[in-house]
């Protein structure tokens, strides 16, 4: 095993445990909320699309995928208690969603071992300190809000799958 594979390890995992809590999701259950004021499953995934491609650009320019026009601003932090549908299909997500994670992994291959040991961005330090820990933060983030989406299901009265 090198130092790449645990990286790669947890960004699958992540992705799995997210396909997994999506899978029989429809769009309109996407805008579900588990308790008055909490985000929606739609923002959510916006919000991880926006952020998993803010992180890596940050360390490896030219690894964000091209967002749909107005992406950004349907899903920023200060909006996602809003009622308004942020306006994607549960499809786009899914597609955006695995085309970043494909940047994602072809920017993780172009550093080397040493380089993931380097320090991270200066604005990002506080949560990931070297290269290597933004991949690290991109799959337990994606985790995270699995977490949220799972409670979304137990609303949603659909079947446990993990």
């Amino acid at each position: 095993m090198n130092a790449h594979d645990p990286i790669r390890e947890m960004l699958g995992t992540s992705r799995y445990v997210m396909s997994s809590y999506l899978q029989d999701l429809s769009d309109a259950d996407l805008l579900v909320r588990p308790v008055p004021g909490a985000h929606h499953a739609a923002w959510q995934l916006g919000h991880l699309i926006v952020s998993e491609r803010k992180m890596v650009e940050a360390i490896a320019p030219g690894h964000g995928v091209t967002l749909p026009a107005g992406f950004e601003e349907a899903h920023p932090k200060d909006a996602g208690h809003a009622n308004a549908s942020p306006g994607f299909s549960k499809q786009a997500y899914q597609d955006l969603m695995q085309r970043q994670r494909e940047k994602t992994l072809q920017a993780l291959a172009s550093f080397s071992a040493e380089d993931l040991s380097k320090p991270g961005p200066e604005a990002m330090r506080a949560y990931a300190p070297r290269v290597g820990s933004i991949f690290s933060m991109v799959a337990g983030h994606e985790l995270m809000h699995s977490g949220q989406i799972a409670v979304i299901r137990r609303v949603l009265g659909k079947p446990v799958v993990i």
